[in-house]
């Protein structure tokens, strides 16, 4: 998909407006998920091993971490926050880590991990949180039933996420936060689990999160989907050893927003080219007609191929 070219002034009215639009809408945002408190947690121990002892007790630890930060959520009154924790604490639940901070920090693992030939590491974009986890877990159900055994998926809610509508989303500054932990966290599985095959699936603005880690990681795969850029201008410019491979939905809105960049006096707004389109460089796969929600759909098309890629069988992948 190419890139339709904008004038300069064009590119600066656009991108103005995004800007003021985000600034007016209401930022009730700002006081809705980080305005629980959570208590302080523990450093887990390092992830030496995919053991199940080893990762027994790194469940365990992160299940008495949500229970702390639901009794401190009960003790503020927000019974919606301290049911959502209650479910999580379940024993049935597994978090390799838990932060209940300023709208939340978690990695929650599906599947059997110990086992795992091949994983799948979720990178969400923006607006989700502790509040809005609902719909992150539901897709890495569905991709842990589209891959079929020997895999696991881990849903890696491991930063500040932007607000969907704010002036955050605009730009990488977020992204440049979480850059460092994503990379920590793919090489702790990597060394974890030395034979597996990992990859990366990006959504949306994680997609600028992966882009700005894929230097620093050893991975298999890194998916973009759904983007509205990397601040890359190429494939090649990631310098990563992965395969980069890029989708976005027919009924994805991202598709219809223009793909670049303005440099502001301290910042730039915009996220440079489509990773979708042949200048880019990426191995692109078919994501159907998906919306920009509906990627990890059960049975849609998206999902096949985003399985077929953490498997292995999509071609042009590194085994």
């Amino acid at each position: 998909m190419a890139s339709r070219p904008w004038s300069g002034r064009a590119r600066r009215a656009l991108l103005t407006a995004l800007v003021t639009a985000a600034v007016a809408l209401p930022v009730s945002g700002a006081a809705r998920p980080a305005a629980v408190p959570a208590p302080v947690p523990a450093t887990p121990a390092p992830l030496a091993s995919a053991r199940p002892p080893v990762l027994e007790a790194r469940y365990a630890a992160a299940r008495t971490e949500i229970g702390a930060a639901r009794d401190m959520a009960a003790r503020h009154g927000d019974r919606r926050r301290a049911a959502a924790l209650a479910d999580m604490a379940r024993p049935d639940r597994t978090f390799l880590s838990f932060d209940g901070r300023d709208g939340g920090r978690g990695a929650e693992v599906f599947g059997d991990l110990s086992g795992a030939r091949r994983i799948a590491v979720l990178v969400p974009g923006a607006g989700v949180d502790l509040d809005h986890y609902g719909r992150l877990r539901r897709g890495a159900e569905a991709l842990l039933d589209g891959l079929g055994g020997g895999s696991a998926v881990v849903a890696w809610l491991g930063y500040r996420t932007p607000a969907l509508l704010g002036p955050s989303s605009l730009t990488a500054g977020r992204a440049d936060e979480a850059a460092p932990g994503l990379r920590a966290f793919a090489g702790e599985l990597g060394t974890a689990l030395p034979a597996a095959r990992i990859s990366l699936l990006c959504h949306s603005y994680g997609s600028v999160v992966c882009a700005r880690a894929a230097s620093g990681l050893d991975v298999a795969d890194i998916v973009l989907y759904g983007s509205p850029g990397t601040g890359a201008g190429s494939a090649a410019a990631l310098r990563t050893r992965a395969t980069v491979h890029a989708g976005v939905g027919g009924e994805d809105w991202v598709a219809r927003v223009p793909h670049t960049a303005l440099a502001l006096p301290f910042v730039t707004v915009g996220f440079g080219p489509d990773p979708t389109s042949p200048e880019f460089g990426a191995e692109v796969f078919d994501a159907g007609g998906a919306g920009h929600s509906g990627y990890l759909e059960p049975g849609s098309v998206s999902l096949r191929g985003l399985a077929a890629i953490v498997s292995g069988t999509a071609g042009g992948g590194r085994a």
